[in-house]
């Protein structure tokens, strides 16, 4: 009776073991880490045990093994490491056999999420994944000077994309749009399920309003223009430095804000001469500047949710964004912002002209975004992860397994 009664205390007590992959992990290095982090500083310890495996990141992770694999910068964009597990593949599996996960969660299909999804295969290992980063949509950007290649880079991306996401027990993906998308080009809908991203209202908030905070940065109190992003082509960057032009020739005292960093910084910069670029910023910062200016302005469709979006909302700043990507579901047109053709500058600038000038249309906007805003909840989000953990780890309390284990 003892021994029964220490078996059913050992089945219900172990920790669910999570290997975690991801190619960086280090907070607010961007919206992929933003959103992972938000699980992270959630783990129960009690319950839960993580190992993570990355290219960039600590020694240790809030108490938890963080394995170093080797690296590379990538070119097109020298931020980001690209991990090649390959190089460490016998001591990364030996770590891996030594761990035991019940659950492999990989963050991307790089080379790294790639060696973690053959490894749970050849172990029957369950696998989750979210879905971060809509690659698909940057290939027009890659290959804008070869055209003729957007097709078939296209065809073949879906192919490995699906290839890699068909093998995951479980996918989260932020956005109906791109659910509907993805399912489309082949994606199976019964991995798929619709897990969007929280907001921190507490920091992101009409009451971070700082009155004078924009005209310490520009000298002057002109209307303010944000954009806050990665300073990368694939952002939709054309659309932003032509709605900048138009404005220049049409001689509109509008200043020009522009947060983020990125290897189309100097582009930027040289094309834009009278905007104030602020450089990364921290959420911190980011919040009073999102209070503070007069509209924001998104061009990218290449977003899976759109977090600077919604944290623009939160701060009671009328958008105006790209009709396009994860970011369009936040929008009604014309009732909580504005809605554009990517391609159409005018339509931009009419937009936020609209707003600058009709004080009571810019308030009526962001009190309708507001209400939009109360819905995204991280603790709910994250409630519904560590649930799902335990059930594809198979370790939820399950009355009838006790049972037929105790006869």
């Amino acid at each position: 009776m003892i021994a029964i009664f220490e078996l059913l205390h050992d089945e219900t007590m172990d920790k669910v073991k999570i290997a975690f992959f991801a190619e960086v992990l280090i907070a607010d290095f961007d919206g992929a880490a933003r959103t992972m982090f938000q699980l992270i500083e959630r783990i129960d310890s009690t319950h839960f045990e993580f190992l993570f495996i990355c290219a960039n990141g600590p020694e240790r992770l809030l108490g938890f093994e963080c394995v170093k694999v080797p690296s590379f910068n990538i070119p097109l964009n020298k931020r980001y490491p690209l991990a090649i597990p390959y190089l460490a593949q016998k001591q990364l599996k030996c770590r891996l056999d030594s761990y035991t996960p019940d659950v492999i969660h990989i963050a991307t299909p790089s080379l790294l999420g790639h060696f973690g999804l053959h490894y749970a295969k050849s172990k029957h290992i369950p696998v989750i994944s979210i879905y971060h980063t809509h690659f698909i949509s940057y290939l027009a950007y890659y290959f804008s000077k070869l055209p003729f290649l957007i097709g078939l880079a296209t065809k073949k991306m879906i192919h490995q994309q699906n290839d890699f996401y068909n093998n995951c027990d479980l996918i989260y993906v932020p956005s109906e749009s791109i659910a509907l998308e993805l399912q489309s080009k082949g994606m199976e809908n019964n991995r798929i399920r619709l897990w969007k991203r929280g907001i921190d209202l507490n920091l992101f908030n009409p009451m971070k309003k700082d009155k004078r905070l924009t005209e310490r940065i520009t000298g002057n109190k002109r209307p303010c223009i944000l954009f806050a992003s990665r300073l990368v082509w694939e952002k939709n960057l054309k659309t932003l430095i032509a709605v900048y032009e138009l404005a220049q020739q049409r001689e509109l005292s509008y200043n020009f804000i522009i947060v983020g960093d990125g290897a189309a910084m100097k582009q930027c910069r040289l094309r834009m001469p009278h905007a104030f670029f602020m450089g990364q910023l921290s959420h911190e910062q980011l919040a009073p500047l999102y209070a503070s200016a007069t509209v924001f302005l998104f061009p990218s469709i290449t977003e899976t949710f759109g977090n600077v979006v919604l944290e623009a909302m939160a701060s009671g700043l009328p958008c105006v964004i790209a009709d396009g990507g994860g970011s369009k579901d936040f929008i009604t047109d014309g009732e909580n912002g504005y809605k554009c053709d990517a391609s159409d500058v005018s339509s931009f600038l009419d937009r936020i002209e609209q707003i600058a000038t009709d004080h009571k249309l810019a308030r009526q906007l962001a009190a309708s975004a507001l209400s939009v805003c109360q819905n995204y909840d991280w603790p709910m989000l994250a409630d519904t992860y560590f649930n799902d953990l335990n059930k594809l780890a198979k370790k939820e309390t399950n009355p009838v397994a006790l049972k037929k284990l105790a006869s």
